[in-house]
């Protein structure tokens, strides 16, 4: 069976149908497009193209073609050329000649561009939860990292002691980011339902277009046939919003990458979560992580060639936009292998507080010297300098700040007194950043992301 064929004298090419037919992939839209198609079948008997019986048949026959795929049941035919000719022709074999009227006023090109939306809207959403189980993880292991001190870096170099749950929490705010892109991609969508649209010029049936549209999901149909069948905007959003998602991933990883190595210490991987080598019976290899580094640029790798695929085509459906689909299903399908795997890695390891402590040195603490000196009326760019001195002096005489002596203090300004001290105390300089945000805000951070998870469950 095909869909098409009447006006040729040959049949295709065996080497143009193996180029050509796309059920090894789009048979992933088959839910999709029998919603699709049960949608089509009631607007066709709205406007009085079938019968109520004819309508209730063909449901019926779509019905059991869905469960046949379900229960992984579904056997392909030599002739299914995609998703669409497959579940036509099992239709037609259960109900008959019936199922030759469905097709009618509808296109392959608004037919696939409805169930590409329509599996995007629960792709998106799924991979959101996923996501929101991961940063339930995260947010977890923040909670536990409340009373550990760790240096907190810029440009990789030791910068300002941080807590260690801040850390943490820096990772699962990027990733609300993500959840958050991924519910209004959801949204935003759902302004426009293409069926209706018919190849390109739009369907001469009287079908209502509204009232279909809402019974797919949507508030409202494609403004324009033409854009309709050829958008593919979506399928660049949802693989930018995963792009990026893997991106942040990818940073998170990269961080425990470096802070399990023995070097650092900071955190353990559990054994389940590490693999070994084949040759040095000693390693404990992160693997998971640097997958997950991996991945990303795959996930890169498919916005790119779906952004190069879109760049140049002509007004109208082409041929092309086939290539839309292996891409989204790959994007979609290496988050769930990995997103279940970080959040296990994650909510195993084990944090190590006295090897983030030994990692603390006293320099970390220059600008706590120059926020005492602001609150002696030193200008804060003055007291940068001399603070910069500081430590300059303690670097020449091979010492740490707090082992300079008072006259050493008062050798370059006389501003400094003996509760210079008091400056060299981790945990109040921890303390001190109570802003929102900040690294003494780490109980509000987790408040608020118990808020933000919670109003998503």
């Amino acid at each position: 069976m095909t869909l098409w064929g009447g006006a040729f004298s040959q049949p295709i090419d065996d080497a143009v149908r193996r180029l050509n037919d796309s059920l090894r992939f789009d048979w992933k839209l088959y839910d999709v497009d029998i919603s699709g198609s049960i949608a089509w079948a009631r607007a066709i008997t709205g406007a009085g193209v079938i019968t109520q019986a004819e309508c209730d048949t063909l449901i019926g026959g779509l019905e059991q073609v869905r469960a046949e795929f379900a229960a992984g049941q579904f056997v392909p035919a030599p002739g299914d050329e995609d998703i669409h000719t497959a579940v036509e022709r099992r239709l037609t074999e259960i109900v008959g000649e019936v199922a030759g009227k469905l097709h009618t006023g509808r296109s392959r090109n608004d037919q696939v561009a409805l169930d590409v939306l329509l599996w995007l809207h629960q792709a998106g959403q799924h991979i959101a939860r996923q996501v929101a189980g991961f940063m339930t993880a995260v947010l977890d292991q923040a909670e536990r990292s409340q009373n550990a001190i760790m240096p907190g870096y810029t440009h990789f170099q030791p910068a300002q002691p941080i807590s260690a749950a801040h850390w943490w929490l820096n990772h699962f705010w990027a990733l609300a980011r993500d959840v958050e892109r991924l519910e209004s991609f959801v949204e935003s969508w759902r302004n426009q339902c293409p069926l209706g649209s018919g190849a390109l010029a739009g369907t001469p049936y009287a079908i209502d277009r509204q009232q279909l549209a809402e019974q797919l999901g949507f508030y409202h149909p494609s403004p324009n046939s033409v854009d309709a069948v050829a958008n593919r905007d979506h399928v660049a959003e949802f693989l930018f919003t995963l792009a990026l998602l893997g991106t942040h991933l990818s940073r998170l990883s990269e961080d425990l990458i470096i802070f399990v190595n023995p070097l650092f210490g900071f955190f353990r991987l559990d054994e389940r979560y590490s693999t070994g080598s084949s040759l040095m019976p000693q390693k404990r290899n992160p693997d998971p992580l640097e997958l997950a580094r991996g991945k990303a640029g795959r996930l890169i790798g498919q916005l790119t060639g779906m952004l190069a695929t879109l760049k140049s085509l002509p007004s109208g459906y082409n041929k092309d936009l086939q290539e839309d689909k292996e891409p989204m299903f790959d994007a979609y399908d290496t988050l769930l292998v990995l997103l279940p795997t970080l959040t296990g890695l994650v909510n195993t390891l084990t944090i190590q507080p006295d090897r983030m402590r030994a990692g603390l040195v006293e320099s970390m603490l220059s600008t706590d010297l120059a926020d005492y000196l602001v609150t002696k009326g030193v200008p804060f760019r003055q007291a940068h300098g001399l603070a910069g001195r500081v430590v300059r002096l303690a670097e020449t005489k091979g010492v740490t700040l707090s082992a300079l002596t008072l006259e050493d203090y008062r050798s370059i300004s006389d501003v400094f007194e003996a509760d210079v001290q008091s400056v060299f105390d981790f945990e109040a300089a921890v303390a001190r950043r109570q802003v929102i945000g900040g690294t003494g805000d780490v109980e509000g951070q987790m408040g608020r992301g118990r808020g933000w998870l919670a109003a998503r469950s």
